[in-house]
């Protein structure tokens, strides 16, 4: 036992590294606070009816009324209580309360696949937290998207056992392997799993090519017959979450069209512009390297320092309260996106690294790491580059089933990092042996960090900090402030304060690039040690990604738990008026918000709205057909809607109790005696 801890104990020492990080992160939920996620928020009022039903009967139902006139309750929540995936993350739960336990799996997960590469354990740690801390991981958390941010997690922890599987492991690749992927599957996000499929899809392609080429093709099918075993393993583990899924997807948004317009063929699948409303804009990967490049999150960066809090008061009078409240609110973000809550930023140092590994890194999965990346970008792009996008969404299986195509950019945040440990490891094992080393680490030097300088100072010259709806943001500006002169200056200096942003992260972002490359030039220099120069980077990155996710989520992000749902869903006046009527029969209809994407009224009432990613396909086409751009009576009607909720900000929520008219049949507008 004695040696069993001597051997490990580098390990056991990063492990518990990164228990206090986490613990220390979010210091909030060790005080007995909880996050204000968005969609849990919107989760627990679809799931509110269900869990009525579930507290009086023991069990809970397989349908609910609360949503959408009706939907299976397995695709908002399900127990799975006889998968062991559910027990092995209630244990970890008991222990790291949500969110530590996703961010310590993710921190396991990238220490476990850089591990099965023969990384050191230090330099092992340096990389799981260069992919833990990515920015979108946290932006995920904070936004409520949970299971995604599970599925993330499990990711690197499967790459590594295909890898050992490939590298000859026939006894604990294939158990880790069948581990790994079925909780993977049991989180539940399959948008992520189908994500990670394609990078090992491109892993297996590599593998085979060398396979031939070293002349080990019966090593290589052996190796994938053992995966193929596990993953079954993994797949019949959670039979009860796929089939069940499988089945309601036909019948979803991600199945077949029911409706079609004249000469249009019949659609399976998501629509392409639904798909692709969330696509990558081509430009926006310089935030890879400036995470405030066009302008970070939607709102929330401007203060009354801003060129916009300083123009209010000027021009209006505004005192700085007012001011700041006011910036605050304004559109910082000004890339393709709808909206955004924040960039993808992978750290300005692990990108001088993995760039720099592309020239140097003499390794076989440099080459799976460079396609995979490219292609993900590529795929990443959606609507901005469609060469590739289509070719997939219309022939690749499946992939016309996921929408947000950006988020596909989770893969390449793992390798992205990946690729700079291995340019580390590179230089510590071999740096003596690499040809024009300096002159390769000073020229990558040059070129991002030119990028950077040129941003810092003059970033009006590359970037217009406009985007195709400045003209509308005008008219809105304009119908508050009253005067189109006004407004367009108060435009113009939104402008100045993205430019400013810009610039000031770009500024930083260089300092990251200066430090990074300083370390690695005094190392082949040798004025560094290597452990100085992995510690020290570590400590730069962790500094580096962890300011930029305190930006996103931080100690303001959470709230008390007595408080949380109360505040989240605070019964109105309205909802008590509306209560008081104990009939089962009817739904209720709230137009004071976007009733069909938001699952609040849901908490306490029969709602014709709600939020769901996969709503039944049958009623996403009333909505389309019946609800573009105006309430349809006759389907209010149909669904039994007897009260309105409606309202503004100046006369408060106003119920409408609807008397239901004569039915009459749509075909020709006579009674419901016809009996067409």
């Amino acid at each position: 036992m004695k040696n069993w801890f001597k051997e490990n104990s580098a390990h056991l020492v990063v492990i518990a590294i990164f228990v206090a990080l986490v613990f220390f992160y979010f210091t909030p939920v060790w005080q007995g606070q909880i996050l204000a996620q968005s969609d849990v928020v919107q989760a627990q009022g679809a799931q509110k009816e269900m869990f009525d039903y579930k507290a009086q009967d023991g069990k809970a139902p397989l349908w609910t009324n609360s949503m959408f006139g009706g939907m299976p309750t397995y695709q908002i929540w399900s127990a799975s209580e006889n998968n062991i995936g559910t027990y092995i993350l209630a244990v970890v739960k008991t222990v790291f309360p949500q969110p530590i336990d996703i961010v310590l799996f993710y921190l396991l997960g990238g220490y476990f696949l850089l591990s099965v590469l023969r990384i050191r354990p230090w330099l092992a740690a340096l990389g799981a937290i260069a992919i833990a801390f990515t920015s979108y991981n946290f932006i995920y958390i904070e936004a409520g998207h949970v299971t995604k941010a599970y599925a993330i997690a499990f990711i690197p922890a499967v790459i590594g056992a295909v890898i050992m599987c490939f590298r000859g492991s026939k006894l604990w690749g294939p158990v880790l392997l069948a581990l790994f992927m079925a909780l993977e599957i049991r989180v539940n996000h399959l948008q992520m799993t189908y994500y990670m499929l394609i990078a090992l899809m491109v892993y297996v392609i590599f593998a085979l090519i060398y396979a031939i080429r070293d002349k080990k093709v019966k090593q290589f099918f052996v190796a994938s017959g053992l995966q193929l075993a596990a993953v079954v393993v993994a797949i019949l583990v959670n039979a009860s979450i796929l089939l069940p899924t499988y089945e309601y997807s036909k019948l979803s948004t991600r199945g077949h069209a029911n409706i079609t317009k004249v000469d249009e063929p019949k659609e399976k699948g998501l629509d392409k512009e639904y798909a692709y409303r969330w696509s990558q804009g081509v430009g926006e990967t310089l935030t890879f390297l400036i995470p405030n490049a066009y302008g970070g999150g939607q709102s929330g960066v401007l203060d009354e320092k801003s060129n916009v809090g300083k123009f209010l008061m000027s021009t209006f009078g505004a005192q700085e309260v007012q001011a700041a409240e006011y910036a605050g609110r304004m559109p910082v973000y000004w890339g393709d996106k709808p909206f955004t809550s924040g960039p993808w930023y992978f750290g300005a140092g692990i990108l001088f690294l993995f760039i720099l590994g592309l020239v140097i890194v003499n390794n076989r999965l440099k080459w799976w790491i460079l396609t995979t990346t490219v292609l993900i970008l590529l795929l990443s792009f959606g609507k901005n580059f469609t060469l590739i996008s289509d070719l997939f969404f219309d022939y690749f299986p499946m992939y016309n089933k996921f929408r947000a195509v950006e988020s596909i950019l989770v893969i390449a945040a793992i390798l992205i990092p990946l690729m700079a440990v291995l340019t580390l490891d590179e230089l510590i094992s071999r740096a003596d042996k690499i040809e024009k080393l300096d002159k390769k680490v000073l020229y990558t030097f040059i070129g991002l960090g030119g990028i950077c300088l040129l941003i810092a100072f003059v970033p009006d010259l590359f970037l217009s900090f406009k985007n195709k709806e400045h003209g509308q943001l005008v008219e809105i500006l304009t119908q508050q402030v009253g005067d189109p002169a006004a407004a367009n200056q108060l435009a113009n200096s939104l402008i100045k304060d993205r430019s400013a942003v810009a610039s000031t992260d770009a500024y930083r972002s260089f300092a990251i690039v200066l430090i990074t490359f300083l370390a690695v030039w005094f190392f082949i220099k040798k004025k560094l040690s290597a452990n100085v120069l992995i510690i020290g980077l570590a400590v730069v990155f962790l500094f580096d990604l962890w300011s930029v996710d305190k930006r996103f989520l931080n100690d303001r992000s959470f709230v008390e738990k007595r408080l949380a749902k109360s505040q989240a869903f605070q019964e109105r006046e309205v909802d008590q008026l509306i209560r008081m009527d104990k009939d089962l029969s009817y739904r209720v209809i709230d137009l004071t918000t976007d009733p069909f994407s938001d699952a609040r009224a849901s908490y306490y009432h029969k709602s014709l709205g709600g939020y769901h990613a996969a709503k039944l396909m049958r009623f996403q086409e009333i909505l389309e057909n019946q609800f573009n751009g105006a309430v349809n009576e006759d389907v209010l009607d149909m669904f039994n809607v007897r009260y309105v909720i409606t309202g503004d900000q100046q006369k408060g929520q106003r119920i409408q109790r609807r008397s239901f008219r004569s039915r009459k049949c749509l075909v020709c507008r006579s009674s419901n005696l016809c009996e067409r």
